[in-house]
C-alpha cells in the first residue's frame, strides 16, 4: 500500500508556501501599468508633435502677450522667453528624451512586475524609472522645466507614488 494521499481535498503544502498579493500593492502596481501606458502616450506624442510645436512658437508666444488675455490666466502660463526655452530645447532633444522616457516607462512597469511577485529589487527599479524623467528633462532642456506647473503636478504623482510603494516595501520577501 502507498503512503500517498490520494484526497483530492487536500492541497499540497506548496501552495501555502507562496505568500499571496496584498491588495494595497495589487492596486498600486495596476495604477502603475495604466500610468505607464499614459505618459508612453504623452512621450510618442511630444516626440511626434515637437517640430510643429517648434514651429509655432511664435504664434503662442503672441497670443501670451496678448493685452486682452485675463491676468489670472497669466499667472499660470510660463513667461514668453520661459516658453520659448522650453520648446527650443525639447524639439532639439527630441531623441533623447524620448528614448529616456521609454526606458523610464520600462524600468516602472518591469518594478511593478517584479514587486507583484514580491521580489524587493522590483521597487528599486520602479523608482528609477520615477526618477529618470526628471533627470533628463532637467539635463536636456535645463533644471528651470522643475518649477513648471506640469512639472510639478508629475512630481507631486511621483513622490505619492514612491511614498505609496514604500508604505507596501514590507510585503517584499525576495
Amino acid at each position: 500500500m502507498s503512503n500517498q494521499n490520494t484526497n483530492p481535498d487536500i492541497i499540497s503544502s506548496g501552495d501555502f508556501d507562496k505568500p499571496s498579493l496584498p491588495s494595497g500593492l495589487n492596486v498600486l502596481t495596476i495604477l502603475t501599468f495604466i500610468g505607464s501606458g499614459i505618459y508612453t502616450i504623452f512621450s510618442l506624442t511630444g516626440f511626434l508633435r515637437a517640430q510643429k510645436t517648434f514651429e509655432e512658437k511664435d504664434k503662442v508666444i503672441a497670443q501670451m502677450n496678448n493685452v486682452e488675455m485675463p491676468g489670472w490666466i497669466k499667472s499660470f502660463m510660463p513667461t514668453p522667453e520661459y516658453y520659448e526655452v522650453i520648446v527650443t530645447k525639447s524639439y532639439e532633444n527630441k531623441v533623447p528624451l524620448l528614448i529616456l522616457g521609454l526606458v523610464a516607462i520600462a524600468l516602472c512597469v518591469y518594478g511593478a512586475m517584479e514587486m507583484r511577485k514580491l521580489k524587493k529589487q522590483g521597487f528599486l527599479f520602479y523608482l528609477i524609472g520615477q526618477v529618470l524623467p526628471f533627470i533628463s528633462s532637467a539635463l536636456f532642456i535645463g533644471i528651470f522645466t522643475v518649477t513648471e506647473f506640469g512639472s510639478i503636478m508629475l512630481l507631486s504623482v511621483s513622490v505619492l507614488f514612491i511614498l505609496f510603494y514604500l508604505t507596501q516595501k514590507k510585503h517584499l520577501i525576495y
